[in-house]
């Protein structure tokens, strides 16, 4: 009886296919991606071992840089970003007879941080974006006492914010003067605010702790 020869098929595989495959996931990870914008003022901030992660919305952050300059941005969930912040220059409008026009309310709402007096604020929101990136801003003048402009942003976010939970964040470089940072807690003690949190950088809790130990479990 003759025997039946099965044809011998190739083992090899073709990898054209699966090379262009990989190309597009890649192309659509590069494509969709978004990349931490950088920070508009850099701040090199303490360290802690606290576990604490706070969500920045509904929130005053502000900033305290190396210069002692202080820096302010409100947050607000998303969906109500631009008609919570304009609120606050409208009020500050209003409040502080600024004199500002609907486009430079505009520009107040695209800017990332606010760290100019309140008699320059009109010019610095004349500018174009990319002047106002290249701008190095004074900083909010806090130290003057009788003239301390922190105050009445803090009161106008408060004012905002009225029947909301919001938070006040102090982010404070390291190389920061303390009189600065007593001006900025007295904004918030003339607003009846005296619940804040500091920034920090997270590092590890010392071995053996209670939060060492959670930490090691998660």
């Amino acid at each position: 009886m003759p025997s039946v020869k099965i044809p011998r098929k190739s083992t090899d595989t073709d990898m054209t296919p699966f090379v262009d495959i990989a190309f597009l996931i890649l192309s659509f990870f590069i494509m969709a991606t978004k990349f931490k914008p950088a920070e508009p003022v850099p701040v090199e901030t303490p360290n802690s071992v606290s576990s604490d992660i706070l969500k920045e919305e509904n929130s005053v952050l502000i900033t305290i840089d190396a210069d002692s300059k202080v820096f302010l941005n409100v947050s607000a969930p998303k969906d109500k970003s631009n008609s919570k912040i304009g609120e606050v220059i409208e009020e500050l409008n209003t409040s502080r007879a600024l004199n500002l026009s609907p486009k430079e309310i505009q520009s107040f709402k695209a800017a990332p941080i606010i760290g100019v007096p309140f008699a320059s604020l009109k010019g610095y929101l004349n500018l174009s974006p990319a002047d106002q990136e290249k701008f190095k801003q004074p900083g909010i003048p806090v130290l003057d006492t009788l003239n301390n402009e922190l105050i009445w942003w803090v009161g106008a976010a408060k004012k905002v914010f009225a029947g909301e939970k919001l938070l006040y964040l102090i982010k404070g470089d390291n190389d920061s003067k303390y009189p600065t940072f007593e001006a900025v807690i007295n904004a918030l003690r003339k607003n009846e605010e005296f619940k804040y949190n500091l920034v920090t950088s997270r590092e590890e809790a010392p071995e053996g702790t209670e939060l060492y130990k959670e930490r090691i479990r998660q």
